[in-house]
């Protein structure tokens, strides 16, 4: 089910692929979805929740995988990716592509007003307390606590957010 409030601005170029699983993709109020978005039920069975007025610029690849639940006022710059899934790859004598998934780790949660930086990659069981901020090319996998400025790969912390 794909569940877009009347306010929300999607960009025809973005695309948005429902489920045939019964995964539910919602985005709230005043969100702004711009060209060439990606946003897909695919890796698992979580929901993709995006909040009030959000902004996910060019280029952003959102993936349900175990869940995606975004908070009000966070900020997507071009180039990033949301990606609460893994493959499975512990076996040789199978091609990874046929392995399926590994087990979740709790999908990705980005509360209130955060703003991720270009070309980020957001990884399964990661959640972004209240206004951090994570820089461009960062790819975080974990904790990051609230008003934190965090960035590297593997990110890590650079400076509370004054």
């Amino acid at each position: 089910m794909i569940d877009i409030d009347p306010s929300a601005v999607v960009s025809p170029d973005a695309r948005i692929h429902g489920s045939t699983r019964g995964t539910r993709i919602q985005i709230g109020a005043g969100t702004h979805i711009y060209d060439f978005v990606v946003i897909r039920a695919v890796g698992g069975s979580g929901d993709v929740e995006i909040g009030p007025g959000c902004h996910i610029n060019p280029h952003c690849t959102l993936y349900s995988g175990n869940g995606i639940k975004m908070g009000a006022y966070v900020l997507l710059a071009p180039g990033v990716a949301v990606v609460p899934t893994n493959h499975a790859t512990a076996r040789r004598d199978i091609e990874i592509r046929h392995q399926g998934f590994a087990p979740s780790k709790g999908g990705v949660t980005i509360e209130d007003d955060v703003w991720i930086g270009s070309n980020a990659v957001i990884l399964d069981g990661t959640h972004i307390g209240r206004g951090a901020v994570i820089a461009a090319g960062a790819v975080v996998a974990g904790k990051i606590p609230p008003y934190e400025i965090w960035g590297g790969t593997p990110a890590r912390f650079i400076k509370p957010r004054p």
